[in-house]
């Protein structure tokens, strides 16, 4: 070959040389035992291995092989997974501080990773978290002043779904205004009228996960070194709206799709005797439903359902937080739905504060680590049933309702949901309000197995956009 002929050829040796350097990097063993993990491959890294649909799925099958706590590659980024109760419980609570940090995604805005109270990190973080739990407090989160919000706005609730006249309509415009009217509530003083053109765009905007439209001015502190300057703070106000509002409301949106796939849950007029022996089956779209048990397990009580729960305990009244405690079976299917709705599978990401040594693996300063919420939430060494929607996951034999560790929608440790305690109320409130009113069942054509239980591809695992009947009982 000649001269010519090998300065044509340098380009191309040069990319393999490249090639062939990073592939080492990428699979060279440390004697720093960090987590094992699938063979990458230069530059994509282990991106051919996954489900970019329902990356969990990926996840949870990848720790069959290599454990609860293992490396992927996300291209030429390496991340650590974790999989499981025990890897994620021990990870996020009993090294809370080694696992604290926030990594934020590509899809957040640089110039907002350091704002608000969702992916900031260090002083930022501590001060604004401080600021947004006294002030929630101060707004009543979790008290009888949101409690009084939450029944206002599910008035007006219920007369919009009432202008529908049983007729079809879709659940995310009015769950959404619903869940997000609750927050405005709180925040401003004042709702928004369902139809107001804004309040839809901003509605949109947060569905989006773009920036929130139409937050309120906030003064500066004045302080050189304060972290309450205007971007903080308007960033806070969006992180309150788009996590409030969607996860809250993604929820919701599953509790009446189950009700209206599973029409035995929520419909009065069988009694708990025929309930209990009735066998679970109806394998359909991959959740298998159980009424009751098995005929060869031991028939077990788990309360009545819902409706008739409700009838029983309440009668017509309003639906307060302090009946949460008497309606056990309602409140199992509250928290059924918060495990299988599954909203936010992959956990927001985090990272290492400092080098840690975790489950025997060595894991250094500044990795980025995916807590796989779903592999807790359907882990098969917490739940009897993983992939069945079955309230008895929270009732004892008696039919009392029981708390379950594993159930984590909220995440867990320092980084855990602020809002959670306001969430819990929202939730329970606005689906027993509904249960009381309305029976919800698939639009005329369609049958229950029919109903698509797939979720929307996005950031939150959501139900698909599609319409239900609400008929009114009253």
């Amino acid at each position: 070959m000649d001269a010519a002929g090998l300065i044509q050829c340098l380009p191309v040796l040069g990319s393999l040389v490249v090639l062939v350097l990073v592939y080492l990097v990428f699979t060279a063993q440390t004697q720093n035992n960090e987590p094992p993990g699938p063979r990458p491959l230069p530059l994509l890294g282990n991106l051919l291995l996954l489900d970019f649909n329902q990356p969990y799925k990926t996840f949870i099958k990848l720790s069959k092989k290599y454990g609860s706590v293992f490396t992927f590659h996300m291209g030429p980024d390496k991340a650590v997974v974790l999989v499981g109760y025990q890897a994620v419980k021990e990870a996020l609570v009993d090294f809370a501080d080694e696992f604290g940090e926030r990594a934020p995604p590509t899809t957040v805005k640089e110039d907002q990773h350091e704002y608000g109270v969702v992916f900031a990190n260090g002083d930022s973080w501590r001060e604004m978290r401080r600021f947004v739990l006294t002030n929630l407090k101060d707004f009543g989160m979790g008290k009888k002043a949101s409690e009084d919000k939450i029944i206002e706005e599910c008035g007006h609730l219920l007369q919009r779904i009432q202008s529908f006249r049983d007729k079809a309509f879709d659940t995310n415009e009015v769950v959404n205004a619903a869940v997000s009217n609750i927050i405005c509530s709180m925040v401003y003083g004042s709702r928004f009228d369902y139809n107001d053109p804004e309040f839809k765009e901003i509605l949109y905007r947060v569905r989006r996960g773009t920036e929130l439209l139409g937050t309120r001015s906030v003064q500066e502190a004045g302080m050189g070194d304060s972290q309450f300057h205007l971007k903080n703070l308007t960033t806070m106000v969006a992180n309150l709206f788009a996590g409030g509002t969607e996860t809250s409301a993604c929820t919701l949106r599953w509790s009446l799709l189950f009700m209206a796939k599973y029409p035995n849950i929520q419909a009065s007029g069988m009694g708990t005797c025929e309930l209990l022996r009735q066998v679970e089956g109806n394998l359909i779209d991959g959740l298998t439903y159980g009424h009751g048990i098995d005929r060869k397990d031991k028939i077990r009580d788990t309360g009545d359902q819902v409706r008739e729960e409700i009838a029983r305990v309440i009668g017509a009244r309003q639906v307060l937080s302090e009946d949460r405690k008497n309606l056990p079976f309602t409140d199992a299917v509250v928290h059924e739905t918060q495990r299988l709705g599954n909203v936010v599978p992959l956990n927001l990401l985090h990272r290492t504060s400092c080098d840690v040594k975790f489950q025997g693996h060595f894991i250094k300063k500044g990795s980025t680590v995916y807590p796989v919420l779903a592999s807790v939430l359907y882990d098969e060494n917490e739940w009897e049933k993983p992939d069945t929607f079955y309230p008895a996951h929270f009732l004892d034999k008696d039919g009392k309702f029981v708390k379950r560790d594993a159930l984590m929608p909220f995440s867990a440790g320092r980084r855990a949901c602020l809002g959670k305690s306001l969430a819990r109320m929202q939730l329970f409130i606005v689906f027993a309000t509904l249960m009381q009113r309305f029976r919800f069942t698939p639009p005329p054509g369609v049958t229950e197995e029919e109903l698509d239980l797939t979720p929307r591809i996005g950031g939150l695992r959501c139900p698909l956009p599609q319409k239900l009947c609400a008929i009114s009982l009253s």
